[in-house]
């Protein structure tokens, strides 16, 4: 995580941080004030903080086949939110900014692992808690006021926006998203937004190393960083 941070703060870049609260109920952020401090420290700094879900993982959370289906080539069951009815997101996204505040963070939005929900209910549910923005895969919402009703006609807004993200999981995936990640630049560099998502694993394999760096000064070079709070 410092690396990555480094990169982009050496680029004049600073990142959102996307924060799990308890990482698959082993690492409570409670039991962790170093690294507490050094994400206050970020935030300090100018970084825009999310909740990424309240431990990641899918433990315990059966799926059906069109869930594994919509997990397809994502996610080694890391997508928490894939399953999730409101009142279980909203829930999950209550305790997790609550634990945050308590530790002096003040998220802005919500990001599920992996991108991976059930989008109305979870749009719903981040609308209630009196978030800004979330995620999916394939656009940035923007939550223009709190709401506790439908997504339907409600205030939020959907801006596309592509993502160019690694996957260090294997050598096949390693080389395949470095690619994908180049190709992305080609076929997408006139989107109006475009996310890079750096994850601490992109670290453990040299070829999305090299390619995670390589694309982030691409991009840079084709545009400015951009920041939530400007949208």
């Amino acid at each position: 995580m410092r690396t990555l941070w480094r990169w982009c703060r050496d680029r004049s870049v600073v990142p959102a941080l996307l924060v799990v609260p308890d990482w698959h109920g082993r690492w409570p952020l409670t039991a962790s004030p170093a690294f507490v401090d050094w994400v206050r420290g970020c935030a300090a700094s100018g970084a825009e903080i999310f909740l990424h879900g309240e431990r990641h993982d899918e433990v315990g959370l059966p799926r059906g086949w069109g869930d594994s289906l919509r997990a397809w080539g994502k996610t080694a069951r890391e997508g928490e939110f894939l399953t999730l009815d409101e009142r279980a997101a909203r829930d999950r996204i209550e305790r997790g900014l609550a634990l945050l505040r308590t530790l002096g963070l003040s998220p802005i939005g919500f990001v599920p692992p992996a991108w991976l929900a059930r989008w109305r209910a979870c749009a719903r549910a981040v609308s209630a808690a009196g978030l800004r923005y979330s995620e999916d895969d394939h656009a940035i919402l923007v939550h223009d006021r709190p709401i506790g009703g439908p997504v339907d006609g409600a205030p939020v807004r959907r801006l596309p926006s592509p993502v160019v993200r690694w996957s260090g999981r294997t050598p096949v995936r390693a080389h395949g998203s470095a690619i994908v990640a180049r190709a992305r630049y080609r076929v997408q560099r006139r989107a109006r937004y475009v996310r890079i998502a750096l994850h601490p694993s992109d670290l453990d394999h040299p070829t999305t190393a090299r390619s995670a760096a390589a694309e982030l000064d691409r991009w840079l070079k084709d545009r400015p960083p951009s920041r939530y709070g400007e949208l």
